[in-house]
Parts: structure tokens; C-alpha cells; sequence
């Protein structure tokens, strides 16, 4: 399933509505799900005619949803702080979001139970992901990602209030109103998220959550000239390998953070870090959800790293030991996050990401990374990595490449 942005003025419509509260919209989809309880789900599509990427991707709903426990949410069994499903629950169903109907339809059950699932978890200012003050589940990736989700949910869903959501987000911004000035490293970004950080403690900032934050506030509508854009296009800069005076040591490359500078998974050479496939797919990502014109040269420096080094096999940029364990444990976060780079298949050499992953896909539908160094053997975390690899590669037209602009399109 996919959301397309209005215009302006039909965002504005959208704000000016009278939205339901968070307490309001629980009462309402628990009574929704009451009454839609025994209904039916949509049958799928019969036709035998499916593609590889179609059949994988119907068995991996399937799965996928299988899993969702009686809460409502998704709760990892092999990762303690991903078990309260804080996190996790919109990761999963944002995923599942995209898949077509005629693929897999969910129950009007299932889809109520995940959104009060969110509901419940959302606190009074905003944010997902700290309902527990004393274990905090990544609460600005998991709000970031439940923006998204609503924003996909059909009405009635989409009423709830989303602007406590992007209030929350906006102030977790590094930024002067937190007493960051721009030369500092972590100005204009994002970190894991919790009670605001005020200088001089930074704490964890990176560009993968910054990016997700970015195209979740993309998603709702602010302009490429919004001074969080602006600010954000400081620090996203500073995580990238530019110059073109000197593109050969320089090469257009992102890396992790500025700041938590020993997260930087590919090392470093010299005073430069090195740069990495993930984190250049996140930067690409980044620049087109503050606005960056197709043509621009950071953007087209970043391309032309990724489409060189890039593999179907693995996440690039870890040639030097003894950094060589990422480029497989990173595997499915790169395969999603290239493949919402490059759109569909066919446009970079070599097996395409989705047939790749189509090799790798277990008889019940999941997928599972043997290499667990960021968590991908878990199954709920491969398989809505796969998912979205799956359904990047099927997406047609320029949009998926080039980015379109903020607002114009869906992002993940």
C-alpha cells in the first residue's frame, strides 16, 4: 500500500480538520476491531501468474503477520530491548503498509489491534518508544516510523492527531533552541531520542536515524526551505566524504556520525572516515528528503560511489579488516535502503537485490541473517528488510531514482 501527498492546500484541509485525540481514537479502533472481529479478509489475488518478487512477497506477509501477538504489536524473542514492541511494531507494519492488496489483505482486526498497539504506546508528548522512562526503545526511530504509518493507514485511522508526533521530532533536533551552535558536530541532527539533549552532551547521533526522522517529516509536508531542513543539510554534510577539488580521496561517501565517532564501522583513514554502503544510501536518502535537486553534485558524488561499489551480496565498504563482519551483518539494511535508492530493478550490474534476496527466503516466508552483529538473524527484523528490498525493486517510473520531491512521494 502506498500514500500519496496532496497538495498544500489539502495538508492544510488535513490540519485544520478536527483530529482525534489519542485516548479518542484507542476507544474508537478497539470498537472498530470489536465489530469487524469475524469478518473476512480480502481474498487474495488467485492468479497463477505472480512474479518471483509478487510470490515471495505474499508468503512474506503472511508470515509477518502471523507473528503479530495478541496485543497487537511485534515483540522480538531474541533481543530484550526490542521485546516491549515499542519500535519494532511500526518497523513490521510500516512494511507490511506497502504490500499490495492483491498479494495479502490483512483483517480490518489485525490492522485495528497494531494501531492501538501504537496508540497505547504513545505518551503525552509525542513520542513512541518510552512508555518505560528506565528502557527507552529508540523512541525517535519509532516515532519517526509511526508518522509514517499513519500517514499510510485509509480513514479513519489517518485522523489522529499526528502534530504532537512532529512536535516531538522537531525538538529533538539539535539545534540552537537546545543551546547547539552550528559548528558543533551534532548540529541539525538526530539521535536516539528520550528527554532533549542540551549542550554539551550530545550523546548518540547518526545519520540512519537522522534519516528516518527527515523522511518522516518530509512525508507530512514541510517545504525544502523549512529551517529544520536547513539545519538538517549541516549535519548531513558533515557526515559525507566531499570535495570536489579532491574526488579521488573525497569520493562522495557517507559515513555513521561525526560524534560518536567510534561507530564509524569502516574506520578511518587518516583524519577522514571512511566511507560505507549503508550509510551512503542513508545520506542519499537524507539529501532528497531535505529537497536536494537531482542534479546537485553531492548527491550525484553519492550515486556514483554507491553504483561502483555496490554488491548484491553484501553491504559495501568494509574491504579492511577487522571491519569485514559488517558487510554481511549490515546485508538486509543495505539491500532496503539501496534499493529505495536505485528504484527498480535492472539499474545496477551485477543479480539484483531482490532476486538475491528471493534465494535467501525460508520456507515460511522470513528471512534470517546468520550474522547477528546488528540483530538482522532475528526474523522480524530480515524480513520487513526484505520486504521493502522486494518492493523498491517493483516500483516503476523516475520517482524511486531521482527522489522527487518532498511531499510528492512516499518514503521509507
Amino acid at each position: 500500500m502506498t500514500f500519496a501527498m496532496g497538495n498544500s492546500s489539502e495538508l492544510g484541509r488535513r490540519r485544520r480538520g478536527a483530529p482525534i485525540s489519542r485516548r479518542g481514537f484507542l476507544a474508537a479502533a478497539l470498537a472498530l476491531g470489536a465489530g469487524c472481529s469475524g469478518a473476512e479478509p480480502r481474498p487474495p489475488y488467485s492468479g497463477g501468474d505472480l512474479t518471483d518478487h509478487e510470490a515471495g512477497l505474499r508468503k512474506a506477509a503472511r508470515y509477518l503477520w502471523s507473528q503479530q501477538d495478541d496485543d497487537g504489536g511485534w515483540h522480538s524473542s531474541r533481543y530484550g530491548l526490542l521485546r516491549s514492541g515499542q519500535s519494532l511494531t511500526p518497523f513490521v507494519l510500516d512494511a507490511l503498509l506497502r504490500v499490495p492488496a492483491k498479494l495479502h489483505a490483512p483483517r480490518d482486526e489485525q490492522r485495528t489491534k497494531a494501531l492501538a498497539f501504537l496508540t497505547r504506546h504513545t505518551d503525552d508528548g509525542g513520542a513512541v518508544g518510552r512508555i518505560d522512562p528506565a528502557l527507552l526503545d529508540y523512541p525517535n526511530y519509532a516515532t519517526a516510523l509511526t508518522l509514517q504509518v499513519l500517514l499510510r493507514m485509509p480513514m479513519p485511522y489517518r485522523l489522529i492527531n499526528i502534530q504532537p508526533m512532529t512536535g516531538y521530532l522537531i525538538g529533538q533536533q539539535f539545534s540552537e533552541q537546545n543551546g547547539w551552535s552550528r559548528e558543533h558536530p551534532a548540529y541539525g541532527g538526530w539521535g536516539m531520542g528520550g528527554d532533549v539533549r542540551t549542550y554539551p552532551h550530545a550523546g548518540h547521533v547518526d545519520i540512519s536515524m537522522t534519516r528516518y526522522v527527515l523522511q518522516a517529516l518530509a512525508t507530512t509536508g514541510f517545504p525544502p526551505d523549512s529551517p529544520i531542513f536547513e539545519r538538517a543539510r549541516v549535519f548531513v554534510e558533515r557526515c559525507q566524504n566531499y570535495d570536489p577539488e579532491q574526488a579521488d580521496l573525497l569520493d562522495g561517501s557517507f559515513f555513521f556520525s561525526p560524534v560518536v565517532v567510534e561507530k564509524n564501522k569502516a574506520g578511518s583513514e587518516g583524519e577522514r572516515y571512511r566511507g560505507y554502503g549503508t550509510a551512503t544510501a542513508d545520506g542519499i536518502l537524507c539529501l532528497r528528503a531535505i529537497g536536494a535537486a537531482p542534479s546537485e553534485p553531492r548527491l550525484q558524488a553519492a550515486l556514483e560511489w554507491l553504483k561502483v561499489h555496490h554488491r548484491s551480496d553484501q553491504a559495501p565498504g568494509f574491504e579492511e579488516q577487522p571491519h569485514k563482519r559488517w558487510a554481511q551483518g549490515l546485508r538486509y539494511y543495505y539491500a532496503a535502503a539501496s534499493s529505495e535508492v536505485f528504484g527498480g530493478a535492472g539499474r545496477l550490474r551485477g543479480q539484483s537485490l531482490g532476486q538475491a534476496m528471493l534465494e535467501l527466503q525460508r520456507r515460511d516466508g522470513s528471512w534470517a541473517n546468520p550474522e547477528s552483529i546488528v540483530k538482522e538473524d532475528d526474523p522480524l527484523i530480515a524480513t520487513p528488510l526484505a520486504v521493502r528490498t522486494l518492493l523498491h525493486e517493483m516500483a516503476t517510473g523516475d520517482d524511486e531514482q531521482t527522489g522527487g520531491k518532498p511531499g510528492e512521494r512516499m518514503m521509507s
